[in-house]
């Protein structure tokens, strides 16, 4: 009997170890351990390929501001060339020249034909082959500018509304190229010549920005070269854009609006001196003459007109805002 008990004893000790060797594998519980792990494995390294991709992505992103921060500092020097194209003419630089020769030959001219004096036209000769010309191109870069500002918007919502129906982007760029108003026609068309030439969009963009430096062009410059880089919805991009812009063109005719008062004010102010010395000579001539013929009046002449150069510059900068 104790035999008997001693080998039943051992036969339940060997079960009850095999029992606990077996039971995993006979129950299924490692096979499911295993898919547990087949499926976290997977997800893990697709959350660490997320995070590498948005790693990745900001760090285009990053390059993208770069190279624009880089475009823009080498545009702040600007050719002759350059100037000419932003003010919308067909200009050569000989043809700037001879403009420049002939408006300042022909300023000196008349100067000295109207006073005799012969350091009024040199510096006659100055202002007319340094100066005029420089004036007149900047007055035609910030028409052009206005005008661009104005349009620019109108161009935004063709490419939204043609992206959204459908069209590839260099579609909508060609009917804003055929149907949209001066400077924008020329200039996208000016984008589709270089794309047809073999450049990327985004170098053609930035072209543009080259030749339209305001903000408008800045602003779709960054739009495009990022969405080329890390892709997106470029029509939701582009028309948040085109709000944006006209929220901008709002709030600066807002602004002029309100500070008219301010430059009629200064425009009053800086011509009282002058009219009031033209009518008091037109009545006295004798009392005035004293300010150009005696040297005590010449000095005050100058002071005077110093102080109201100072008073102007300070005038138009207060009512001048940035937007």
């Amino acid at each position: 009997m104790s035999t008997l008990a001693v080998a039943l004893l051992a036969m339940l000790a060997v079960g009850g170890v095999a029992y606990a060797l077996l039971y995993p594998a006979l129950s299924g519980e490692k096979r499911a351990q295993k898919r547990r792990q087949d499926l976290a494995g997977p997800v893990a390294i697709r959350g660490v390929d997320r995070e590498q991709q948005a790693r990745a992505k900001r760090g285009q992103v990053a390059q993208s501001l770069k190279e624009i921060e880089n475009r823009e500092s080498a545009r702040n020097k600007v050719s002759l060339e350059t100037r000419i194209a932003q003010a919308g003419l067909s200009w050569t630089r000989r043809k700037y020249y001879i403009v420049s020769a002939v408006t300042a030959v022909a300023l000196a001219l008349l100067v000295f034909v109207l006073s005799g004096n012969a350091i009024l036209a040199m510096t006659a000769l100055f202002i007319g082959g340094f100066g005029l010309p420089v004036w007149f191109l900047k007055r035609c870069k910030t028409k052009r500018l206005k005008q661009f500002g104005i349009e620019f918007p109108n161009a935004l919502d063709v490419i939204v509304r043609g992206i959204k129906s459908g069209l590839p982007v260099n579609d909508c760029l060609r009917i804003i190229a055929s149907e949209a108003n001066e400077p924008v026609r020329g200039e996208f068309r000016q984008i589709i010549e270089g794309q047809a030439l073999g450049l990327p969009l985004s170098d053609a963009v930035v072209k543009l920005n080259e030749r339209m430096p305001c903000a408008e062009a800045n602003f779709f410059g960054i739009v495009i070269a990022i969405q080329q880089k890390t892709g997106g919805n470029l029509a939701e991009t582009l028309a948040n854009l085109s709000r944006v812009l006209r929220d901008r063109r709002k709030m600066r005719d807002k602004i002029q609006a309100v500070s008219m008062e301010a430059k009629a004010s200064a425009s009053i102010i800086g011509s009282l001196p002058i009219i009031v010395g033209v009518l008091v000579y037109l009545t006295t001539p004798k009392y005035i003459e004293l300010l150009w013929l005696t040297q005590v009046g010449k000095f005050a002449m100058i002071g005077s007109a110093i102080w109201m150069l100072i008073g102007v510059l300070v005038m138009r900068k207060m009512i001048n805002f940035e937007i």
